[in-house]
């Protein structure tokens, strides 16, 4: 079996967005969307094991990060990315013949649960909300846009210089012994040094993330209490993000939703415990493929 194969999506403005798909034949689709910050490369781990267990695994670059396109007008809000979101599951369908299912990780979470909320018909058979709900904990996101700001600007000497950073606001996961997962996460700009393989318009733009404030909090718990396909929240039990309340919270807006609470594993699920992270989800998918 290869590993991925290159492909590409049209985004909701014309952009081009940067997709691997892993896996052959003619089983079900999943689109797995990344968190801020990352690339479609931080899902190499639970795509490998979609396809070892015979679905289609999509990953994709969301706007403005990795290899995909950046938005010309700077266009960065939780909306733009649900439209991106929508227009990946309808062209996924549309190509291979069947809905797939959304797994998001934080950004990627928000994106597709607007599109699942909102749709009239979503474009998707089921959904996975990776350590992401509606409402979370303020200063822990204000905790990751900070780290994603810090060094925004200036970059990194080094590889191992952005390792280093990396692992003083990650202590509790272990510092790889190989720097090529975070090298697809950097690019090598023409002065030296590293930076982050995303827009900084992301956070400083016109549009950015984080610019709708309680209004897109609003609009996310409406959309949640409208999901009606197949749900599952996966919660990392040591996340700065998403608390027990906020999954109690959750649960009550998507009653039918089901649960798995991660130990050992932070706001970074798949990253910190793709073992058990993978096998979550699969255990969704396969009862959902028996009913």
């Amino acid at each position: 079996m290869r590993e991925s194969e290159p492909i590409s999506f049209a985004g909701a403005e014309g952009n081009r967005l940067a997709a691997d798909l892993w896996g052959e034949g003619n089983g079900p689709v999943a689109v797995l969307l990344h968190g801020g910050g990352q690339t479609r490369h931080s899902w190499g781990g639970t795509a490998a094991q979609l396809a070892q267990s015979g679905w289609r695994a999509i990953t994709v670059d969301q706007r403005g990060h990795g290899e995909s396109a950046r938005s010309e007008p700077g266009h960065y809000s939780f909306r733009d990315f649900a439209d991106d979101a929508g227009a990946v599951f309808r062209q996924v369908g549309e190509r291979y013949g069947t809905a797939p299912v959304a797994i998001g990780a934080s950004l990627g979470g928000l994106s597709s649960l607007l599109v699942a909320g909102e749709a009239s018909a979503p474009p998707m058979a089921a959904l996975v909300l990776v350590d992401v709900t509606p409402r979370m904990d303020r200063n822990g996101v204000a905790g990751i846009l900070q780290f994603m700001g810090a060094r925004m600007e200036a970059g990194f000497g080094t590889l191992e210089e952005a390792a280093d950073a990396v692992a003083e606001y990650l202590p509790h996961r272990p510092r790889p012994r190989s720097l090529d997962g975070l090298r697809k996460n950097l690019r090598l700009d023409p002065d030296g040094r590293y930076r982050w393989h995303w827009d900084p318009r992301f956070l400083s733009g016109p549009r950015p993330v984080s610019g709708g404030g309680e209004g897109d909090q609003d609009a996310l718990i409406a959309a949640a209490s409208r999901i009606a396909v197949p749900t599952l929240l996966v919660r990392g039990r040591m996340s700065e993000l998403v608390g027990e309340e906020h999954a109690k919270e959750f649960l009550s807006l998507v009653p039918h939703a089901a649960y798995a609470d991660v130990s050992g594993a932070g706001h970074m699920v798949a990253g910190d415990r793709n073992d058990i992270f993978a096998r979550a989800v699969l255990d969704f998918l396969d009862r959902l493929e028996a009913a």
